[in-house]
């Protein structure tokens, strides 16, 4: 008799999951991120990448394929859950790793003289409304 096999690695990464008792969401996603990371480095293990190949894959989610900060830190989320909780890989240079910002976008604000151009063209309860938001005159 063969003794079984063992669990494959995305299977592992979905019991490590539940047993920290993160949402199904958060296992789909992690395993989703898990399985990318896997597949752009030519299905190599884990084990054998470091922290190049991790910034490589993070750079090309921000770069080629133009993901949102939140997607990017997700992913690094689900690399770094991978090697800390699944393979209980203690590796330093994962704490130096970057996370993305947000970009931050300057609210527009208008000039006085373009909320009055805006107000001379409305009438009645249009206008109404719109100098109660501006709280103009």
């Amino acid at each position: 008799m063969t003794p079984p096999e063992p669990p494959r690695l995305l299977d592992r990464v979905r019991e490590t999951v539940r047993l920290h008792q993160y949402s199904y969401e958060t296992e789909k996603a992690y395993v989703s991120w898990v399985r990318r990371f896997i597949l752009f480095h030519g299905k190599r293990h884990p084990d054998d990448l470091g922290a190049q190949e991790v910034t490589a894959f993070l750079t090309d989610l921000a770069v080629t394929r133009k993901v949102s900060a939140s997607t990017q830190n997700q992913a690094l989320s689900a690399i770094l859950f991978l090697y800390q909780k699944v393979l209980e890989v203690d590796l330093p240079w994962l704490q130096n790793v970057v996370r993305a910002r947000r970009s931050r976008h300057v609210p527009t604000v208008l000039t006085r003289d373009e909320v009055r151009r805006v107000l001379a063209s409305l009438d009645g309860a249009f206008w109404l409304a719109s100098a109660l938001m501006y709280g103009a005159d």
